[in-house]
């Protein structure tokens, strides 16, 4: 249980620590990650539990450090396989793409090894580069920017790595790996079908005339879909290009007129860049309605706890109560909100 009670001199001894440390944000979050480590060592936890459980905090924290200063600046991760030489044209592609996106001002987070990894930081720049990366005694280390930049955090466990590759990014690209590659963007795609990640746009992307990402949809459409262990259309969600100014347009267009969501309740709230018309919302509830629980897609002014976080009070607002079943299917909503005609010029 994550409030077991403890003895009040216990609890008080924690506050009296957290006052000691001046620790008063988030107050009531912090004493219990303090109360939860208290109760793993009253569990008589195995020491290999409790090593796994102190290094995991102990790297989210190094890595919260890292990403802090940058919390306004967009940011994309580039995936792909360490094993690209710098003369294949996949480590062109990956630079191009990064380079590309660096010059709109995105920050380029990768896992900071070699391969596709050093070629998109070395397109988008020591400046827009993050890396985290992960210890392993057999892997190549990266040379050049990625090494020599300060803008990267070192990881043991790879679930503390791939959390952060992809907590912070509002866009993802994978370009043609192995093992870890498909790893992580099978993951994406299923944070993504099952509503556990905010909508984000996936670009699956290969080199000029490439047929990797072919295969794999190939493999997908007579496989997994007619089986029935996907459902038809979860794989449109992807984009897959060997274009780097369409998987540019693809992070950057996902943006264009939505800007945020939020759950208010039991309703979702979208918030955009424009005000939609009373006759595009209407179109909208036509083609949408299936994925509607209840009522309508509406307009709403900011609900009582966005204006008690202060949250983006400025933006125009849909309001919606969707179908959790279909909280999948969001990114069409959203592509049809980005195609709207009171959307921002792009």
């Amino acid at each position: 249980m994550i409030d077991e009670p403890l003895p009040d001199a216990l609890n008080s001894e924690i506050d009296a620590i957290l006052d000691g440390a001046d620790a008063h944000a988030d107050r009531r979050l912090v004493r219990r990650m303090v109360r939860t480590a208290i109760l793993l060592g009253e569990d008589d936890a195995d020491r290999l539990d409790l090593k796994i459980a102190s290094a995991a905090l102990a790297e989210m924290r190094d890595a919260f450090r890292l990403f802090a200063p940058f919390r306004g600046v967009p940011k994309v991760t580039v995936f792909g396989s360490a094993r690209t030489r710098q003369d294949d044209p996949l480590y062109l592609t990956a630079r191009d793409v990064a380079a590309a996106l660096a010059s709109d001002g995105w920050m380029v987070v990768t896992g900071a090894g070699p391969g596709i990894m050093q070629a998109a930081s070395e397109g988008a720049g020591p400046a827009l580069s993050l890396g985290v990366s992960i210890r392993l005694p057999f892997e190549e280390k990266a040379q050049g920017l990625i090494t020599d930049n300060d803008q990267v955090v070192a990881m043991k466990y790879f679930f503390t790595r791939k959390l952060m590759l992809i907590k912070e990014s509002l866009g993802f690209i994978c370009l043609p790996g192995g093992f870890g590659t498909l790893d992580e963007m099978f993951e994406l795609l299923t944070l993504q079908q099952t509503g556990k990640a905010e909508p984000t746009p996936i670009v699956l992307l290969d080199q000029p005339g490439g047929t990797f990402w072919q295969g794999l949809r190939s493999f997908i459409d007579d496989h997994l879909a007619p089986t029935g262990v996907i459902s038809e259309g979860d794989f449109d969600r992807v984009v897959i290009t060997d274009s780097v100014d369409a998987a540019r347009a693809e992070i950057t267009g996902f943006w264009h007129n939505y800007d945020s969501l939020r759950w208010v309740g039991g309703a979702l709230v979208l918030r955009l860049r424009a005000e939609p018309t009373d006759a595009e919302i209407e179109a909208l509830n036509e083609q949408f309605a299936s994925m509607l629980s209840s009522g309508r897609i509406e307009r709403t002014a900011p609900r009582q706890p966005e204006v008690a976080d202060d949250d983006l009070l400025e933006l125009p607002r849909l309001m919606l109560h969707l179908d959790q079943r279909q909280v999948g299917n969001l990114f069409r909503l959203i592509g049809a909100i980005n195609a709207l005609p009171s959307a921002p010029a792009r």
